[in-house]
Parts: structure tokens; C-alpha cells; sequence
């Protein structure tokens, strides 16, 4: 993903949200795959690791999301519709879904199946689509 520098953010924070970005997806993925894991399975130490995966997922998404959320509401003037909005509006909604999952999985083993493997679906498919349609959308010809 490319980082858009507008004259009024910080090169620090474009920088640091560049580096701490992605890292919140690769937790959610491999939640996702401890979480079909465990459905195939029924090992509840793949489901533990799920929920330990998913919280380290939101922590660590707290910082980039809030470098993005000054970067796109505070102080720019991106369109309507724009795909850097679009991006913070599919990632909000994941990580409001990926909290529901991480209740979700302090449940009893044997509850987490199937609302667990299917919130974190959704969360993956959702974090995917926003890199996607914002890649494709950045891309100059």
C-alpha cells in the first residue's frame, strides 16, 4: 500500500502508520485459521490461541487506527467516496466486528463454534477488501 503525503500530516505518523498497518490483518488471518482449525478439530488450545490472536489483533490496531483517523477526518479534504474513506470506513466496521469475536471467544469452547470462524471471516474478507479497493484506487495508469 502507498501512503499518500498531504503537505499537512506529519511524515512521522505517515511513517509509523505505514509500518503498523498490516500487522493487525496478519493476527486477524491467523485467528481465522486457528479458528478453523479448532471447528475441524475440537483442540481447544487452537481456540485459546484464536482469542489470544484476535486481542493482540485489536491492540495493535489501535495505533494505526488512529493515525488514520486524524490523517482522514481532521484537517483533509479527501472527496466523498474516496477510497482512503472507504478504507477507514471497511476497517472500522471489521474491528468493531473483530470485538464482537473476541466476546465471542471468552465463551465456553465448545460455544465459540460457529459465530467465531464466521465474525472472523467477515473480519479477514473485510480487511482485505479495504486494502484491495484502495490499492486499485491509488493506482495511477
Amino acid at each position: 500500500m502507498t501512503a499518500q503525503v498531504n503537505p499537512r500530516h506529519s511524515a512521522f505518523a505517515v511513517a509509523v502508520y505505514s509500518l503498523l498497518n498490516p500487522v493487525p490483518l496478519g493476527f486477524f488471518v491467523a485467528g481465522w485459521i486457528f479458528d478453523i482449525i479448532y471447528v475441524y478439530s475440537t483442540e481447544i488450545s487452537w481456540m485459546r490461541g484464536a482469542s489470544w490472536l484476535i486481542t493482540l489483533g485489536l491492540v495493535l490496531s489501535i495505533i494505526p487506527r488512529l493515525i488514520n483517523l486524524v490523517q482522514v477526518w481532521v484537517g483533509a479534504s479527501w472527496p466523498q467516496g474516496s477510497a482512503v474513506k472507504v478504507h477507514f470506513w471497511a476497517y472500522l466496521v471489521a474491528i468493531v466486528l473483530a470485538i464482537l469475536n473476541a466476546f465471542i471467544h471468552t465463551r465456553d469452547a465448545y460455544g465459540v463454534v460457529p459465530e467465531g470462524a464466521i465474525l472472523s471471516t467477515l473480519v479477514v474478507l473485510l480487511m482485505l477488501f479495504a486494502n484491495v479497493q484502495l490499492a486499485l484506487r491509488d493506482r495511477t495508469v
